[in-house]
């Protein structure tokens, strides 16, 4: 056995040349991964003109297109295979000179432990040996450590500027079999930039992630807009496939501490980074992020284990369904269906976990990203069945335990107001909504999002309140039905036994020119009340305003919650006040309009009273 005696690796760095004559025809080759590509000693063997570099297999699990280059030149002398289809690797996947290996993440690793996948040949990036002989793989610890067991040549590139990382990635300087130095620092990437339709897209998904949760990033601008909108949160947690400039951020922000995770506790765990040199010297000596191999990252399992953990997952289509086509080429990193499963699947047994698909609207094109069918697009997510929320710059649909017509609605309703009247007609046409589905053509943009809040009451219930839409129709049915006849005769004045979607559909799709309704919303998607202001004249000044509530929620505050929230919205608005009918026997909502801070009166006329608020 090799002495492990540091002072000695000096005397084994070679010449990439010398390294690229041990190469003989047919050996398969692994090279290391993303940003840890040893640029240097695969730049010479695709130099080089010797006759031993022939039909070569190269093995990589995510190619970034750097080191390898996959055209028809090299297609005699090399052929890559990975597992992974974006970037650089999925065009010359479609034009067949390379070779795609589909399968879920967390098995790769068996493949080369079982020597299915045999390896002859490594060629990995690692830090400068520590006093003790000690290399880190750096930023890439996916199946390096497999790979290097297996193979009869190791080589290692040494990078000076590879950062030392921690977790599973020490190996012995004496586990090389010969040495090279770098000749360039490792690939980096710049920050993604965030416009307003990012930014947006990442508060509507920041406002369902809580505090405690355990989070996974992936690369793109709509990551790097969440991060800036967590900074706020508490004891979050990190388990990603990929570490990222946004979550050193969310780091250094202090809303990470890693307290309640069970994988990993008290540390951001990942198996790959990828950013600017800033995010290479922060992780440098970094102990508070643990590089751990796919098998353990990618694991459902070990997700699981982590409680209210939460993948933000990127789509690029959407159909009505909720059928999802997940994006290919340049600038996907981390979204094919083999790395999005594991964490999606890994969410959905976390207790308190989710899964979020986020998109804009529309895309780069100005076409719509939101379709009635996604079926021609590539890179399909299968579990969409299991998909229960996604999220536009135009609000959140939560489409979970929901049917397809409920399904298509919401997802309407997140659609741009400029799409969504085709959407309609095409829902139509499939069957998919009812054949009489009206639709108010400005309706979407005139839609209220700013008005949204969150109140907590005293007995601890936490309550979200929105403008209501017209995929509210089947929620605000159940409500009608959980009403009393008592409840339902104070709301409407008359005994009405029934609410069909004839009458539904013309009650949740107003008019928001005219008319205001708030909805109260529970965690789990239940709407529990409602308060709305109806303007019957274009010049009306003192509007009608209405007020219901759950029987299951009354005396807890929320009808005067609303009041007071649809009183500011209605000076906002330049009204002069409300006013309103109550039935004399309608003690409760007496007491609510006595507990405003503002003018009322009240006159008793023919057993009813006539209330007026003036703001």
């Amino acid at each position: 056995m090799e002495t492990r005696n540091p002072i000695q690796w000096i005397d084994r760095v070679v010449r990439p040349e010398k390294v690229i004559r041990k190469i003989t025809p047919g050996m398969t080759i692994f090279i290391g991964t993303g940003v840890a590509e040893p640029l240097t000693l695969f730049k010479h063997l695709k130099a080089s003109e010797t006759s031993n570099i022939q039909d070569l297999e190269v093995f990589q699990l995510v190619s970034l297109g750097n080191a390898i280059s996959v055209n028809e030149k090299h297609s005699s002398r090399y052929r890559l295979k990975t597992f992974f289809s974006g970037w650089d690797a999925d065009e010359a996947i479609i034009k067949g000179l390379a070779d795609f290996i589909p399968s879920r993440y967390f098995q790769i690793p068996e493949f080369f432990r079982s020597r299915q996948i045999h390896i002859d040949t490594v060629f990995v990036q690692i830090t400068p040996p520590n006093e003790a002989g000690f290399c880190s793989l750096g930023v890439c610890v996916d199946v390096a450590r497999l790979a290097m067991q297996q193979a009869s040549l190791v080589v290692g590139e040494i990078n000076k500027w590879m950062p030392r990382t921690f977790g599973d990635t020490f190996v012995h300087i004496s586990d090389f079999d010969m040495l090279v130095e770098a000749e360039e620092p490792p690939i980096y990437f710049n920050r993604w930039p965030v416009d307003h339709v990012y930014n947006k897209i990442a508060e509507n998904v920041s406002s369902r992630i809580e505090d405690e949760t355990c989070i996974a990033f992936s690369i793109g601008p709509l990551y790097e807009a969440l991060a800036r909108h967590l900074v706020h949160k508490k004891d979050l947690g990190i388990h990603t496939p990929f570490f990222f400039d946004s979550l050193m951020d969310l780091v250094k922000s202090g809303a990470v501490s890693n307290q309640y995770k069970q994988k990993c506790r008290g540390k951001s765990l990942t198996s790959y980074a990828i950013g600017t040199p800033d995010l290479m010297a922060w992780l440098d000596n970094n102990p508070m992020v643990e590089f751990q191999s796919i098998d353990q990252v990618f694991n459902p399992f070990q997700i699981s284990r982590n409680p209210k953990f939460t993948a933000v997952l990127s789509a690029r289509k959407v159909d009505l369904y909720g059928r999802i086509a997940l994006h290919t080429g340049r600038g996907n990193v981390g979204t094919g269906p083999g790395e999005v499963v594991d964490f999606f699947n890994g969410a959905l047994l976390s207790q308190g976990g989710s899964a979020i698909f986020a998109l804009p609207s529309r895309n780069r094109h100005n076409e719509s990203n939101l379709m009635a069918s996604i079926l021609q697009y590539p890179n399909q997510f299968s579990q969409w069945e299991s998909v229960s929320m996604i999220v536009t710059e135009y609000g959140i649909a939560s489409i979970s335990g929901r049917t397809v017509r409920e399904r298509a609605q919401a997802l309407i309703d997140i659609a741009h107001p400029g799409d969504r009247l085709q959407l309609v007609k095409a829902a139509r046409e499939k069957k998919i909504i009812y054949p009489d589905q009206i639709y108010i053509s400005h309706g979407g943009y005139l839609y209220p999002s700013e008005i949204k809040t969150k109140h907590i009451f005293e007995n601890g219930l936490q309550v979200s309140f929105r403008a209501i839409k017209p995929s509210d129709e089947e929620t605000m049915r159940r409500l009608f039905y959980r009403f009393s006849d008592e409840s339902v005769y104070y709301r409407y004045f008359s005994c009405i036994r029934t609410m069909p979607h004839v009458k539904m559909q013309e009650y949740v799709n107003i008019d928001y020119g005219k008319c205001l309704s708030i909805v109260a919303e529970t965690k789990n998607g239940q709407l529990i009340a409602e308060a709305r202001f109806v303007c019957l004249e274009a010049e009306e000044t003192y509007p009608e305003i209405a007020i219901i509530v759950d029987e299951n929620y009354q005396n807890l505050g929320l009808a005067t919650f609303m009041l007071t929230m649809l009183m500011r919205l209605g000076q906002e608005r330049n009204l002069k006040g409300f006013k309103g009918v109550i039935l004399s026997s309608n003690k409760k909502i007496l007491k609510v309009i006595e507990k405003v801070d503002w003018q009322v009166n009240v006159k008793l006329n023919k057993g009813n009273y006539n209330v007026t608020i003036d703001f």
